[in-house]
């Protein structure tokens, strides 16, 4: 079994309190070019429960796995990916394994002036490449001149227009029969779930629950079911670099490495070890 780590997130009607600053690492400061930069630690286990913040924000682990969660799914973020969080947007972040998160809140005049502000007015995930991640790291460089860190600002919103990546994306559906029927399969991505077996244990018809998984999330119940097996196989591959392409077919209930890789590029656009950026063989 190869259980993903799940964390219910309750659906509120009324607004979060703004977060607090937790324990800070490094000095935090406003630049002059609209963004504030935040630097923390946060150990395996920490979770920071849902909140929402005035600024819209990129969320980076720079090292380490975490999971962020909306009222419109789960994303799981490894290191090579970040998540845009718009202002207001209700969110929670649970730290799967020990992180150095590098955080940019955007002023939200300054962002108004952003040609891109439409689509930036949504949550999502971008593929984090080398040079965006060196630019995030740069910007935290307290000795930057102004021109130096405005820019590394664009540079980093440059980037953002072509690195949008929904693979590690698993949409929560709304409608509480089926967000319990969601939750327990989350509760074991690898385990064969039989949709009239769910649908009876959540209290509704297979078709119904059927239709519900189909104009919640967009995605057949199957479809979502097998993009929560692959979101578990990407944090087991970020959480231990040692792990095979083989052991995770067959910690997933696949019956062969070439039907998971399948599976693998149908939802990723990539095979395991091309998503993983190393041989997994």
């Amino acid at each position: 079994m190869l259980p993903m780590t799940v964390f219910e997130t309750p659906i509120l009607e009324t607004p979060m309190l703004e977060k607090p600053i937790l324990r800070e690492v490094r000095g935090n400061h406003r630049s002059t070019a609209g963004v504030h930069l935040v630097a923390r630690d946060y150990p395996r286990g920490l979770r920071l429960d849902p909140h929402m913040h005035r600024e819209a924000q990129l969320v980076y682990a720079a090292k380490g796995t975490m999971q962020v969660t909306t009222p419109g799914g789960r994303w799981l973020v490894p290191p090579d990916r970040a998540v845009w969080v718009p202002a207001g947007l209700e969110h929670a972040i649970d730290v799967l394994a020990d992180i150095e998160m590098r955080t940019l809140y955007f002023d939200l005049p300054w962002l108004k002036r952003e040609q891109r502000s439409e689509s930036l007015a949504k949550e999502f995930v971008v593929r984090v490449s080398p040079l965006l991640h060196q630019a995030i790291l740069a910007l935290f460089d307290v000795r930057n001149p102004q021109e130096r860190t405005e820019l590394l600002v664009r540079l980093v919103m440059l980037e953002l227009h072509e690195a949008e990546d929904s693979a590690t994306f698993v949409p929560l559906p709304r409608e509480p029969r089926c967000r319990r029927a969601a939750m327990i399969v989350l509760d074991d991505p690898t385990g064969l779930h039989d949709i009239d077996t769910l649908a009876r244990e959540v209290g509704t018809s297979a078709r119904t629950l059927s239709r519900l998984f189909s104009t919640q999330t967009q995605l057949s119940f199957k479809s979502w079911c097998q993009r929560a097996r692959i979101a578990a196989a990407i944090q087991r591959m970020s959480m231990d670099a040692n792990v095979s392409v083989k052991q995770l077919a067959t910690q997933l209930g696949y019956a062969s490495v070439p039907a998971f890789s399948a599976a693998f590029r149908q939802v990723t656009g990539r095979t395991p070890t091309e998503f993983a950026g190393k041989d997994r063989s």
